[in-house]
């Protein structure tokens, strides 16, 4: 039984992190590049609103006995099989764990201009990764 109050918690944190990370959602990539500190805000707010994506997702999948994912992309997949999010959705939430990864554990390689592309373009994805998860716990 998928814990709801906690998954709601989980939703409530990532409409926080989106508001937070929209502040920045009109900055040009050369005002990013220069400035470190706005650097370090966006990068680990995205990573921690990826990582609550990734927890959400896995909760779900454990409480649905669903297959057990191999890497955090793989959870996604593992939501579209049974029918949580949709193909589109799915490629989208792969490349953004991807990114992700990079923030992690390859800092030197994280291009501002994919940050900007993140904040201008892609925040959407979450809101509709939220909706699904909101979707699926009222079934």
């Amino acid at each position: 039984m998928v814990d709801k109050n906690l998954i709601g918690r989980k939703l409530a944190d990532m409409g926080t992190y989106l508001e937070q990370v929209r502040e920045y959602s009109n900055i040009s990539v050369a005002v990013y590049r220069k400035d470190w500190k706005t650097q370090r805000i966006v990068e680990r707010t995205l990573q921690i609103l990826i990582e609550t994506c990734i927890d959400i997702a896995n909760h779900i999948i454990s409480d649905g006995n669903m297959r057990l994912p191999n890497s955090y992309a793989d959870t996604f997949l593992v939501l579209l099989e049974n029918k949580f999010i949709t193909k589109s959705l799915c490629t989208r939430m792969e490349k953004i764990v991807k990114f992700r990864n990079i923030v992690v554990h390859q800092y030197e390689k994280i291009d501002p201009a994919i940050v900007v592309l993140i904040l201008n373009k892609n925040l959407s994805d979450f809101e509709k990764f939220k909706k699904s998860m909101i979707r699926a716990l009222s079934q």
